[in-house]
């Protein structure tokens, strides 16, 4: 066999593999998210200034969806959201038999409520919780605390997209 009909040969059986993946991924119901639509126009977070969540929550909506300041006048939003507590815990879960910390978990805790501009509540004292465990080693503190403000971030992350998914499940009858 030549050089040629070797390669041809193997694009072939890249592309029919390619090929059986994709059709068994699409036959099994697998397709990507996609921006979500939102039964509203206009949406205001509070607090204005913001804790890192309503921060993130801004930028999060794009286009898709017009953030307010809550302050603005002659354009009332369709909905206020408001981040009443963000609050980041660590504890101790794991110790050595000498006492020293080998393990912790780090919770982020997000409490909000949402309502229409005319009162209605939507989302009532909602908490979404978020936890990771962390090993610890003194020896590589500065790691460890490195790798700690990134699962922060992670779990600030996930609550955004959880938000998100609540807010895009509303219903345009539940904005009346």
């Amino acid at each position: 066999m030549t050089t040629s009909t070797l390669t041809t040969r193997r694009a072939v059986v890249q592309f029919a593999a390619l090929a059986a993946v994709g059709l068994g991924l699409a036959g099994c119901g697998f397709r990507l998210r996609g921006s979500q639509a939102f039964a509203f126009k206009s949406i205001a977070i509070l607090p204005n200034p913001g804790v890192a969540v309503a921060q993130e929550l801004r930028l999060s909506f794009g286009a898709a969806v017009q953030v307010l300041a809550t302050d603005a006048p002659g354009t009332p939003a369709q909905l206020v959201l408001n981040v009443t507590n963000e609050q980041r815990e660590k504890i101790v879960v794991g110790v050595n038999v000498s006492g020293q910390v080998r393990e912790f978990q780090l919770r982020m805790r997000v409490r909000l409520n949402l309502r229409t501009a005319q009162g209605k509540e939507i989302i009532e004292n909602d908490e979404i919780v978020q936890q990771r465990d962390i090993s610890y080693n003194e020896s590589a503190a500065l790691a460890k605390e490195a790798e700690e403000t990134l699962l922060y971030r992670d779990m600030q992350s996930d609550i955004v997209q959880q938000i998100l998914r609540r807010l895009a499940a509303i219903q345009p009858g539940q904005l009346d």
